[in-house]
């Protein structure tokens, strides 16, 4: 029995094996859409360091540039 999973993109199931190219996404439609936000600055990768520290003023931070 083949896994299944909903797409990202659109919630329809998503097939997650071999004969599934696109996976985790339903199609190659969804996927191209995925990789569009991502070219486009849509999705984001915070960084912890920047993250922990972005309740400080540039007086308290200890990694800003003076």
């Amino acid at each position: 029995m083949n896994k299944t999973v909903a797409c990202p993109n659109c919630d329809k199931p998503a097939v997650m094996d071999s004969s599934n190219r696109f996976r985790p996404f339903c199609s190659e439609r969804c996927r191209l859409i995925d990789l569009g936000e991502w070219v486009q600055e849509g999705y984001a990768i915070s960084d912890r360091e920047s993250a922990s520290h972005s309740h400080l003023d540039d007086e308290q931070d200890p990694y800003s540039k003076h």
